[in-house]
């Protein structure tokens, strides 16, 4: 009985030991599953690498040589029948717009039409002229003769009676009257039909310059592509709007309507304000993406920095001065075009071995810049001194050590 009695007692100290032993284990399996749980926010594990310091800023593609196509300035009534795409690949002589001729050919025809009637003017003056100077020359022979025969009569005065002498005298003084007349006749007469065929020449002359600007006019009613290139069709206000010409639409005389710009003078326009200014210079590499060719990147170099500010009236008020600044793309590609957008990027400095976050790991409370850095169970503050910031990253100069985890969110839910 009594070993029965023993035998039961090992048998429950077992099992109290063995109890004792799982939930002493079940406790500490839990406490470091606590210990040890996931972060609730996305995190970052900070690590040494580069920092690149980098400045970004906008521009636009523009052409620093173009050639503008422009409608007859002398043509009268425009009518487009026909115009190039904008952004079409044209070669040298290629038809970039087409006017409907129909007006300048019948104002040609007019023209010409007055050129040849003008010109018979001319001849019809001359041979009146012609005409005129026989009469009034054979005038004046006749007055001469008249003269002469006079004067033969007045000289028998000697041998007449003293009445026929003054009569012969009186004659020869009619005749000689007659003969001044004849000759300023001559004269008038000359100078006016010069005067008149004159001005029927003025009138061909002008008639001539009509038919010739019409002329000219009716040739430039197709505008030709002056080298290889894009087409690119210029936004005019016209039709109560703005936007680039279409077939049927009406254009004004001289009006500017295509531009083929010189691909090898392509380069990006962009404005920097000071700060940005003094960390640039000339020949410095830069990366170029522009909005509509997303497939590429393209590499440049700064051309030019502008030495004088000057205000930007696009960026609202206050107006801000600030820097023009020029780039030059490494590379071409036939879809660039003028007026495209590009974001430009410019490494001003690079430092090698830094601890670096995201910028969205760094959280400003009490006027001091913070990071969560989690311990296995959860976050805490700890002041962060920033050296600089560049794009999206942060430069830590203390504050963080090289396998900190560091909230990517605030986990407090203050933001």
């Amino acid at each position: 009985m009594r070993h029965r009695l023993t035998e039961l007692w090992i048998k429950r100290r077992t099992l109290v030991v063995v109890f004792v032993l799982a939930a002493a284990s079940a406790a500490v399996f839990g406490l470091v599953h606590y210990s040890s749980k996931a972060p609730s926010v996305p995190t970052f594990q900070v690590k040494r690498g580069e920092f690149l310091d980098a400045l970004e800023f906008r521009g636009q593609l523009k052409a620093m040589k173009s050639v503008t196509m422009a409608a007859p300035s002398n043509a009268g009534d425009l009518q487009i029948l026909k115009i190039a795409t904008d952004g079409a690949q044209v070669k040298k002589g290629d038809a970039v717009v087409e006017f409907d001729p129909s007006k300048t050919e019948q104002d040609l025809k007019t023209d010409q039409s007055v050129l040849k009637s003008a010109q018979a003017e001319i001849e019809q003056a001359r041979a009146q002229a012609r005409l005129n100077e026989e009469v009034d020359t054979t005038a004046v022979m006749k007055a001469k003769y008249d003269v002469e025969v006079a004067k033969l009569d007045a000289s028998k005065s000697e041998i007449v009676s003293r009445i026929e002498g003054a009569e012969a005298k009186l004659k020869v003084a009619d005749a000689e009257q007659a003969l001044h007349q004849a000759e300023e006749k001559l004269k008038s007469d000359t100078a006016v039909d010069q005067a008149t065929i004159e001005d029927k020449k003025h009138a061909s002359r002008k008639a001539e310059y009509d038919a010739q600007r019409a002329q000219t006019a009716l040739a430039s009613m197709t505008l030709k592509a002056p080298s290889d290139g894009t087409i690119s069709l210029l936004s005019v206000w016209h039709n109560g709007s703005e936007g680039p010409y279409k077939a049927g639409e009406r254009a004004w005389p001289g009006a500017a309507i295509a531009e083929l710009p010189d691909v090898a003078s392509l380069r990006i326009a962009a404005r920097v304000d000071e700060t940005e200014r003094g960390r640039l210079a000339v020949s410095q590499p830069v990366t170029l993406q522009l909005d509509a060719i997303a497939d590429r990147q393209f590499t440049g170099r700064i051309e030019h920095i502008g030495t004088l500010a000057s205000s930007d009236f696009s960026s609202g008020w206050p107006i801000p001065r600030n820097f023009d600044l020029e780039i030059a793309s490494d590379q071409g590609d036939p879809r660039l075009k003028p007026g495209m957008t590009v974001q430009i990027t410019v490494i001003a400095d690079r430092i090698a071995d830094a601890i670096t976050i995201p910028a969205q790991a760094s959280f400003s409370k009490s006027g001091q810049t913070l990071a969560y850095v989690w311990n296995g169970s959860s976050f805490q503050e700890r002041a962060l001194q920033i050296e600089r910031r560049s794009r999206d990253r942060i430069l830590v100069s203390s504050g963080l050590k090289p396998g900190d985890l560091v909230a990517l969110k605030d986990p407090t839910g203050k933001e």
